[in-house]
C-alpha cells in the first residue's frame, strides 16, 4: 500500500539545513587534523619558503618522521608514554574498580562517611606546593611512579563504576558465596567480567589522560630518560629554533627539516594511537555512557 510523504516544505529545509550544518562542523572539526597531517609530510625548508599548504603536501618528505624516529630521545620519551599509559590504566581500572565494589556493599561500615569524604574531592583538591610536597616525602619525585601511585585512584570513575554495580543482581553473589567464593574472589571471577562496558569506558578515560598528560612530566621529573613524549613535545614548541631542537634533542637535525615540521610530524605521531585505539573501544563506551539512564 502506497503511503503519501507528509514531510512538509519546512520538514525538508530544516533537514537540509541541519545536514549543512553538521557537515560545516565536521569540515571544522577535521580539517585542523588534515593541515598538521599535509604539512607534517611537506619538506620542511619548502613550507618556510611561504605559501599556505592547505590540501596536499607541496613537496612530500619523510624526513620529518625519520628524524622523529631517528632520535633517540624522541623514542626513549615515545617508551615512557607507552608503558606508563599501559600500567596506568590497568592499575587505576583495577583499583577504582576494588574500592568502588567494597563501597557499593551495604554492609561496610562507615560506608557513608566514605562517600562524603569522597564527594569533597570533587570539590575541593591539593595546591601544586603540597602536593609536590606529598610527593617529595613519599620518595616519587623524579622516578616512575609518580605516573601511576597518585593516578590510581579517580572518585569520579568510582561514582560510574557504582552506578553500574549496583544493577548486577545479588542473586549472581549469592550463588558464588554458597559456593564458597570469598568476596575478592567473586570480585575478580564475576564483577569484573559482566563489567566490561563501564571497565572499557573508564580504561578509555584515564588511558587517554595518561596519553596526553604532560604536566607531571613538567614539575616532577628531571631525568631525560623519564620524559614523556607529550612532556618532549611540550618542550619542542617552546623552542624557538632549529638550534634550541638540536640541543633538546641531542642529536643533528637534517637541514630538510625545521623545528615547525617536527613539531607537526611529533603531533601526528602522538595522535595516532589513540585514534586507533578508539574504534575498538567505541562500542564498550557507548555502553558505559548509557548506565544507569534506562531501567528494566
Amino acid at each position: 500500500m502506497w503511503t503519501r510523504d507528509r514531510r512538509t516544505r519546512g520538514d525538508v529545509l530544516f533537514d537540509n539545513l541541519n545536514v549543512t550544518v553538521m557537515l560545516v562542523i565536521c569540515f571544522a572539526t577535521l580539517y585542523p587534523i588534515w593541515y598538521v597531517l599535509v604539512n607534517s609530510f611537506n619538506d620542511g625548508t619548502d613550507a618556510m619558503t611561504g605559501g599556505h599548504i592547505y590540501w596536499i603536501p607541496r613537496k612530500f618528505s619523510l624526513e620529518n618522521y625519520a628524524t622523529v624516529f631517528n632520535n633517540a630521545g624522541i623514542m626513549t620519551a615515545m617508551g615512557i608514554t607507552v608503558a606508563k599509559t599501559l600500567l596506568g590504566t590497568v592499575i587505576h581500572v583495577f583499583f577504582t574498580a576494588m574500592v568502588a565494589y567494597a563501597l557499593s556493599r551495604r554492609e561496610l561500615i562507615f560506608r557513608n562517611v566514605y562517600m562524603v569524604m569522597g564527594t569533597v574531592t570533587l570539590f575541593f583538591s591539593a595546591p601544586l606546593i603540597p602536593n609536590y610536597l606529598w610527593l617529595r616525602d613519599l620518595g616519587l619525585l623524579d622516578t616512575f611512579g609518580v605516573y601511576i601511585y597518585p593516578a590510581m585512584f579517580s572518585f569520579f570513575d568510582l561514582i560510574i563504576f557504582l552506578a553500574f554495580f549496583r544493577e548486577i543482581p545479588d542473586g549472581l553473589e549469592e550463588a558464588a558465596k554458597i559456593d564458597g567464593a570469598n568476596d575478592f574472589s567473586i570480585f575478580l571471577r564475576i564483577v569484573l567480567p559482566v563489567s566490561l562496558p563501564v571497565v572499557a569506558t573508564i580504561a578509555l578515560f584515564h588511558g587517554v589522560w595518561q596519553w596526553n598528560d604532560y604536566f607531571t612530566g613538567l614539575l616532577y621529573t628531571n631525568s631525560d630518560y623519564l620524559q614523556p613524549i607529550q612532556t618532549f613535545l611540550y618542550r619542542v614548541i617552546a623552542q624557538s629554533s632549529s638550534n634550541q631542537i638540536m640541543g633538546a634533542t641531542g642529536g643533528a637535525i637534517n637541514r630538510t627539516v625545521t623545528s615547525q615540521s617536527i613539531k607537526l610530524a611529533t603531533m601526528i605521531i602522538t595522535t595516532v594511537p589513540i585514534v586507533v585505539a578508539y574504534p575498538f573501544l567505541q562500542r564498550y563506551f557507548v555502553k558505559g555512557l548509557m548506565i544507569g539512564s534506562l531501567k528494566g
